[in-house]
Order: C-alpha cells, then sequence, then structure tokens
C-alpha cells in the first residue's frame, strides 16, 4: 500500500478506474435529516447514502445547529450559514489531500480560514433586495509543502475545479421542497 498525506494513493487510482469503468459506481446519493429541538436550535442526523443505487448504513454523526444571541438564539451550536463555511473548510482539505497525493506531493500542513459576508435585512424580509444569503465567501489556504509554488498553484486549480462544495456554491442547485403537513381536527 503507498500513501502520501495519509491517502492510499492504489486505493484512489482503484476507485478511479471504477468508476471510470463504470459510471454508477460514483453515483451516490445523500441523505441528512433535521429535526427543530427548541427556540432556534436543531439537530441533524446523518447515518445513510446510498451508492449506485444501494443503501449504505453508516455510523450515526449528528450536528447541532442555533444562532447567535445577537440572532435570538443561545449560540449552543454553530448556525447553518457558519455549517456552510464549515463544509467548504472540509471539502477542500479533503480535495486538497487528494490531489496532493495523486500529484505526489507530500503535505506537511494545510489550513483553511473562510469569511462570509451575510446582510440579515435579507433573511429578515426587511429589504428585498438583499440577498438572504451569502454576499460573499472569502477564502484563503495555507498550504506547507515538499513542492515549487508552480505545483501548488495547479494542486489549487485541480482541488477547486472538482470541489462539489465550491460548484454547488457558486452555480445554482435546484433545490426541491415538499410540505407534509400535520392537520390538527
Amino acid at each position: 500500500m503507498s500513501t502520501t498525506n495519509g491517502v492510499d494513493v492504489d486505493a484512489l487510482g482503484e476507485a478511479i478506474d471504477a468508476i471510470s469503468d463504470d459510471s454508477t459506481v460514483g453515483q451516490f446519493t445523500f441523505h441528512a435529516e433535521t429535526e427543530w429541538t427548541d427556540g432556534l436550535r436543531c439537530e441533524t442526523t446523518i447515518d445513510e447514502f446510498d451508492q449506485a443505487g444501494e443503501r449504505v448504513q453508516t455510523r450515526e454523526f449528528t450536528i447541532e445547529g442555533d444562532e447567535p444571541e445577537q440572532i435570538l438564539g443561545q449560540r449552543t451550536a454553530p448556525n447553518a450559514v457558519e455549517l456552510l463555511l464549515a463544509a467548504l473548510g472540509s471539502c477542500l482539505s479533503v480535495g486538497y489531500a487528494a490531489n496532493a497525493a495523486a500529484m505526489g506531493i507530500d503535505l506537511e500542513d494545510i489550513r483553511f480560514e473562510m469569511d462570509g459576508d451575510v446582510d440579515l435585512r435579507g433573511f429578515l424580509g426587511i429589504d428585498e433586495t438583499v440577498r438572504p444569503g451569502y454576499e460573499g465567501i472569502t477564502c484563503t489556504a495555507y498550504v506547507d509543502a515538499d513542492a515549487p509554488e508552480a505545483e501548488l498553484v495547479e494542486l489549487r486549480e485541480r482541488a477547486e475545479a472538482t470541489s462539489p462544495l465550491i460548484d454547488s456554491i457558486t452555480n445554482e442547485v435546484p433545490v426541491e421542497t415538499d410540505l407534509v403537513a400535520a392537520t390538527k381536527p
């Protein structure tokens, strides 16, 4: 087994070959269930996904959400827009590590700092010309590796070009919602 940055490079190559040979192997549907708990708090459970049409039960993860006191929460957990930044950082970390391994770059350290600007006038419906979500996100990658800067620039380009989160944030993703209302007599 050949590993770089803790990534099994042989297994990575085998996964790429398997998905190249049969694209259904690379088809995933991820699931999450969020339940309101009280006030502005909620809890999301993740414990399964589908791969190639087959349900895969996994370890259960619980992610809590809340709002800062300044937005009427109790700050018991990050809010949703902060969790989006965390998801972006996680996605980029995976992308940099896997792409660096494939490129033969040994990473000593990698860290991402993300900032996003939100104007609550949009969220609160005060001004419909203000979007309710992020107006912009900035991300700085700090990379310590045994590679020349030109290779690190190529690493950045590869990681960002293939990042599911960058793609989902920068391109319009259709979201379909349904409402199932509990009726009271």
